[in-house]
C-alpha cells in the first residue's frame, strides 16, 4: 500500500513541480508547454486577426474567453490533479506484471530519431482519430464531447474547449500505442506534442488553409470545420475526424468537404441545451436530464 501513496504523491507532487518551474521559465525551453502553448496560441491568433476566413466574425468571437479558460483547465490544471490516479494505474500494472513493453510489437529503439518520431506521431494520431470516432459513435460518450461541439463560432481557441472525461479515454489508449511501440516515447517527442498542438490550433482557426494536394494528408481548418457542422449528412454520426492527419478519414471514408465558403451554420440538435458557462460545462453529461 505504501508503494502506491507514494506514487500517487510523487506523481501529483511532480506535476506541480514541474508546472511551477515552467511558469517561471526553469525547465529546457524546448520541453516548456505552459509558455509554448501561450505562444503558439499567439501566433495563430495573430494570423486569424491578419487573414481571416470569416471576416465579419469579431477578433473576440463568441466564447472567447470561455475556451481560454480551459486551455488552462485541461492542459495543467486537470492534468495536475489527475496525474496521481495515473502513476496509481502504473504500479498496479507492474505489480501485475504488464509492463510498458510486454504488449511491444516492435522495437524501434536503435532506429533513427527522425523515423521514431514519424511513427510516434502516425501512431498516437491513429489512437485519437479512432478515440474521436467513439465520442461521437456511442451516446454514453457523446455527452461529454458535447461540449467540444457547443462551438457557435471557430476560432483556435475552441481547440481548448473539450470535456475533462475525454482525458479520462484519450490517455489510456495513447498510453497503449506507446506500450505496442515499445513503451517509450523518443527523445524528442516534445517536437511532436508541439507540432499536434499547432495543427490542432490551426484546424480550429479562424483562417482559410487546405494544404493544396496536402489536404489528403493533414487535417485542416477547411475539413474540420465540417467535422463541426449543425447538419451532417444523411445516416452519418460524424465526419472528419481527423485530428492532426486527414489521411484516416479519406482512407476508411469518413470524410466530407462539399464547399468551402466557411459559412456554415455549427453545433448540434438541441445545443441550447448545454450550459454555456464553464462550471455548468464541467459536470454536464452526468445528469439523466443530459441524455438523448
Amino acid at each position: 500500500m505504501e508503494n502506491y501513496i507514494n506514487a500517487f504523491v510523487n506523481a501529483f507532487i511532480g506535476n506541480v513541480d514541474w508546472t511551477w518551474h515552467s511558469i517561471l521559465f526553469d525547465v529546457p525551453w524546448y520541453t516548456n508547454y505552459f509558455w509554448g502553448l501561450i505562444i503558439i496560441s499567439l501566433i495563430v491568433w495573430g494570423l486569424e486577426i491578419a487573414f481571416p476566413w470569416r471576416k465579419q466574425q469579431s477578433i473576440f468571437r463568441k466564447d472567447f474567453w470561455l475556451d481560454s479558460s480551459y486551455m488552462f483547465f485541461n492542459f495543467f490544471v486537470f492534468s495536475i490533479a489527475i496525474s496521481g490516479f495515473y502513476a496509481l494505474l502504473n504500479t498496479l500494472s507492474n505489480d501485475m506484471g504488464i509492463t510498458t513493453q510486454s504488449l511491444a510489437i516492435i522495437d524501434w529503439s536503435g532506429w533513427p530519431m527522425g523515423i521514431q518520431l514519424l511513427i510516434f506521431f502516425v501512431v498516437l494520431d491513429f489512437v485519437q482519430w479512432v478515440t474521436h470516432i467513439l465520442l461521437h459513435k456511442y451516446s454514453f460518450l457523446w455527452q461529454f464531447h458535447k461540449v467540444h461541439h457547443s462551438v457557435k463560432e471557430m476560432g483556435f481557441a475552441a481547440h481548448f474547449r473539450y470535456h475533462w472525461m475525454e482525458n479520462i479515454l484519450y490517455k489510456p489508449l495513447k498510453t497503449f500505442g506507446v506500450m505496442l511501440l515499445g513503451g517509450f516515447e523518443p527523445e524528442q517527442a516534445y517536437i511532436v506534442h508541439f507540432v499536434a498542438i499547432s495543427i490542432g490550433h490551426i484546424n480550429h482557426a479562424n483562417v482559410k488553409i487546405s494544404w493544396g494536394l496536402f489536404k489528403y494528408i493533414f487535417n485542416n481548418p477547411v475539413m474540420h470545420l465540417y467535422h463541426h457542422s449543425y447538419e451532417q449528412p444523411e445516416g452519418k454520426f460524424g465526419v472528419n475526424f481527423g485530428i492532426s492527419l486527414s489521411l484516416w478519414d479519406y482512407l476508411f471514408k469518413t470524410s466530407y468537404v462539399p464547399e468551402d465558403s466557411g459559412r456554415i451554420l455549427l453545433g448540434f440538435p438541441g445545443d441550447d441545451k448545454l450550459p454555456s458557462n464553464f462550471a455548468g460545462q464541467l459536470i454536464y453529461g452526468f445528469s439523466k436530464k443530459n441524455k438523448e
